[in-house]
């Protein structure tokens, strides 16, 4: 389960900072925009799910700027950073958990990038969203896949090997395969009694380079990335000294490691 107080105060903390470290964030992003162009519609009610930084938002306004958006995120530091750096005054934003929030509205877009990994009731979430939709709506989201931060997955488990640790000690949650996605969203449309609606599932890979690990976990600390499950590790400073090492020496491409991210992109629609 992931500790909402927690994720708040961690992208609250680096909200001036995530830009920065956010490159394959912006991609995805980009990827969804590209992607809601090719369906030409003029859409009138947008509801954003995880505005951050406002990197989606802004497209949207640039994209559709007739439309009525509303931007969510949990993390009281974004939304405040981004209003103050918004250059536009007609978009409502709302500090909220959207698993927990009661909205009464219907939309023609409701667009969320890289989020929905956070949530603790994935398939109760996209539910309520699929019933916010407009006849003709799109629910498009993006996140991570199960093969995001394999290097880091491996080191751990080969350093827990060298050091003959029986713990269960992992680097944070676990992230779905497309093929669980996709039945969790049909599920959804299933039980919503929306059988008209069909998902469209793909998937890529995005690739980042580092001095070191201990630069890559600079940067994924930057961006709230770092394990906010209720359930901590308890990993000993020794520890993290070998993981560190194995990923170094394990994961060196041109004199730096590398970091995968694996996307999965994911559009609901009648």
């Amino acid at each position: 389960m992931i500790d909402k107080d927690k994720l708040k105060r961690r992208f609250s903390r680096n909200a001036k900072q995530y830009d920065q470290y956010a490159k394959v964030q912006k991609i995805m992003g980009d990827t969804l925009i590209k992607n809601i162009q090719n369906h030409e519609i003029d859409f009138k009610n947008i509801l954003e799910i995880g505005c951050g930084t406002g990197y989606v938002t802004r497209l949207l306004k640039k994209n559709f700027p007739n439309a009525k958006i509303t931007a969510v995120d949990i993390a009281p530091g974004m939304i405040e950073h981004t209003k103050a750096t918004m250059e536009f005054d007609d978009i409502l934003f709302v500090c909220g958990d959207i698993e927990e929030m009661i909205l009464n509205e219907k939309y023609d877009l409701i667009i969320s990038n890289a989020t929905f990994q956070w949530f603790n009731h994935l398939d109760e979430t996209l539910k309520k969203l699929i019933q916010l939709l407009n006849k003709s709506g799109i629910l498009c989201f993006s996140t991570f896949g199960q093969n995001t931060f394999c290097e880091l997955h491996q080191a751990f488990y080969k350093a827990k090997k060298l050091l003959k640790i029986n713990e269960d000690i992992s680097p944070g949650q676990s992230f779905l395969s497309l093929k669980a996605l996709k039945e969790i969203c049909s599920e959804a449309i299933c039980k919503s009694n929306l059988n008209d609606m069909k998902v469209i599932c793909s998937e890529g890979y995005e690739y980042e380079y580092f001095d070191c690990c201990k630069d890559f976990f600079f940067s994924i600390k930057k961006i709230g990335a770092n394990n906010s499950q209720k359930m901590r590790n308890k990993t000993t400073p020794d520890f993290i000294e070998k993981v560190m090492k194995v990923y170094d020496e394990d994961y060196a491409e041109n004199d730096k490691v590398r970091a995968t991210y694996h996307n999965l992109f994911v559009y609901i629609k009648y």
